[in-house]
């Protein structure tokens, strides 16, 4: 039946070579009982490990019913450990928290029985060991003795046609024992099985069959089986793969678990602890870098990178002696005049009878830059696919005004956009700096144009009433972030008397008594800023052309003239009004009025039209 051919087994390290059996033959019968006699370290347990399949040789070959086992691959031996092997071991290894019942089920588990039939065959292996009434007890409920016999009818609840049994009454005292080799004996008569054990007296007085090993070399054997006996019939074993359902697992798994509520609840508690603490670090890194993101982008949409026609290097200005410099075309470098400003020189250098010269307004200028836009244009258009990545959005500005003109007024159509009113008075002009330090600009430029995406910013504002400009005509009306607008933008959009403004500036040049009349009203509705419409003015039809002295003549104070132009000048309409939001920080759009980037497209086109352009 089983047949070991000059099998060998060595454990190697690197210095060491520990040959466990060396061409070790022998065969068994398919029904006797079979110690395994020798010294530690003589081979024994490795040789019933072999036998069980626990471990593989290294040389030799097993010969199971006349079949060679050299070319066995792993799906093999489970096949066979599970369908033909049975294992008895000294320390029972039992679970715990299964009761005796559930224990010897597990075999039959592994096996793919159902369950009523693995509760049947388990109950009868039991009630074969003299465990019948402690089917339901857990193994710390048992004695030595009864656990062993728990793994006796583990190892028999697949009828396997060997049973292994490896020191099986070594934790046992003489007389539970010997209950326990009367078991194996009666297990003997229709199987093979195979003892090792250190008592030679168990051996002698329970097995039919001694074989001696030492330093893994049979030198022993009471009862050889020679190939010429009459071998006896092999009980037909239909070998079923090892595998156990995911059900079957998952109630296992449920059941350790209950068992140990207090280890599973703190390792629960442990576990969840560091998954939070990971999930918490995780979360607050991605917070923190998506607020330092969204931060860079209100900051980058708030003061973007511009690139002018020229430029003059300021700090190149302001440097003193230090960067005096500058690089030629050919690469070489050239002195250029010092600007002197943080200079201080010498006075012992100096002749008495001079003065020294401080080239401040030629510093200036020697440090101006030029840009060539249109190159530079052109490279971003042809490589449009690899930059998008990179940026948002391209604005090109081309220093057009757009001339808006205001015509629901009862004194009369007024131009807006730029404001004659304050221009007239040296607002928005260098000289209008004496008047009012810091008001360059101040009412000048009324309208804005918005940035080409309205995408990028339009999470930073709230819609208040209409909607965002997207056509040529279209404006929005911004407001400061506490929801008001100022009187500039009041006058602006005719919703004050603009010839109290005029009278108020002239009062105030002229040095005379300022008669302010306050408004009352401190609030207006959206429908009076929504129903404010402007009308646009070509500036090219300001022009006429005297073919008499073949020049173009200015026709902008010719009041009939400009009201023809103007009549005919493009609708302008309020479609929206907007408001910061309270998380924006920085905000793109300054409070005013803003149109749409297609209308200074459409001034560049319309221009294009006109032979004076």
């Amino acid at each position: 039946m089983l047949e070991l051919k000059n099998i060998r087994k060595s454990y190697r390290t690197k210095a060491f070579v520990q040959h466990a059996l060396n061409k070790v033959s022998i065969a068994f019968r398919n029904n006797e009982f079979v110690s395994i006699l020798g010294a530690s370290g003589s081979g024994k347990t490795t040789m019933l490990n072999i036998i069980g399949g626990l471990d593989r040789y290294d040389e030799g070959d097993i010969i199971i019913e006349g079949i060679s086992t050299k070319e066995y691959k792993s799906s093999d031996w489970d096949v066979y450990r599970n369908s033909r092997v049975g294992f008895i071991f000294q320390r029972y290894n039992l679970i715990p928290h299964q009761t005796a019942l559930a224990n010897v089920e597990l075999a039959l588990t592994l096996s793919g029985v159902t369950a009523k039939e693995r509760e049947k065959r388990a109950i009868e292996a039991l009630k074969e060991v003299g465990l019948g009434e402690h089917i339901h007890k857990r193994p710390t409920q048992l004695s030595g003795g009864q656990m062993q016999r728990v793994a006796i009818a583990r190892a028999l609840i697949n009828d396997p046609e060997i049973v292994l049994a490896d020191e099986p009454t070594g934790a046992l005292d003489s007389t539970t024992a010997d209950q326990v080799m009367d078991l194996l004996v009666e297990i003997a008569k229709d199987r093979l099985v195979v003892m090792v054990t250190h008592n030679p007296e168990l051996a002698n007085k329970y097995t039919n069959r001694i074989v001696e090993l030492k330093d893994g070399k049979i030198i022993g054997d009471t009862n050889p089986y020679t190939i010429n006996e009459k071998k006896a019939s092999a009980r037909e074993i239909k070998a079923t793969k090892t595998k156990m359902s995911f059900l079957t697992a998952v109630s296992l798994s449920i059941s350790n678990l209950l068992t140990k509520k207090g280890r599973t609840f703190i390792t629960a508690v442990a576990g969840s602890i560091g998954i939070i603490g990971i999930a918490s670090i995780l979360a607050l890194a991605s917070g923190i870098n998506n607020y330092i993101d969204s931060v860079e982008q209100e900051t980058m949409s708030a003061f973007p990178l511009s690139i002018d026609s020229s430029g003059i290097d300021i700090t190149s200005f302001l440097g003193g002696e230090g960067n005096t410099e500058k690089d030629t075309k050919d690469g070489a470098s050239e002195t250029m005049p010092e600007s002197g400003i943080n200079r201080d020189p010498d006075e012992n250098d100096l002749p008495k009878d001079e003065v020294p010269i401080l080239n401040t307004v030629t510093s200036l200028f020697a440090f101006q830059n030029k840009n060539d836009l249109k190159s530079f244009k052109d490279h971003l258009e042809i490589n449009q696919s690899k930059i998008d990545p990179y940026v948002k959005n391209i604005q090109y500005k081309y220093g057009i005004t757009p001339q808006i003109y205001l015509e629901n007024e009862a004194a009369g159509v007024r131009q807006v956009n730029p404001d004659t009113v304050f221009s007239q008075f040296g607002f928005g002009s260098p000289a209008g700096l004496s008047l009012i330090s810091g008001a360059g600009n101040f009412g000048m430029q009324n309208f804005s144009e918005l940035p080409g995406d309205i995408s990028l910013f339009e999470e930073q504002y709230d819609v208040l009433e209409g909607r965002w400009p997207t056509d040529t005509n279209e404006i929005v009306v911004v407001l400061l972030d506490s929801g008001s607008l100022t009187d500039t933008t009041l006058y602006t959009l005719g919703l004050k008397n603009r010839e109290d403004l005029k009278n108020m500036f002239e009062n105030f040049v002229n040095e005379e008594n300022l008669e302010v009349d306050e408004d009352t009203k401190d609030k207006i509705n959206f429908d009076e800023i929504m129903n404010v419409t402007f009308k646009l003015a070509n500036p090219a039809e300001k022009y006429t052309y005297d073919e008499a002295f073949d020049i173009w003549v200015d026709k902008s104070e010719d009041k009939k003239h400009m009201d023809k132009v103007i009549a005919d000048g493009l609708n302008l309409e309020i479609v929206g009004i907007v408001k910061a939001n309270p998380d924006t920080n920085n905000p793109v759009l300054s409070s005013g009025l803003h149109y749409s980037a297609k209308l200074t497209e459409y001034l560049i086109t319309e221009a294009a039209r006109y032979d004076i352009v």
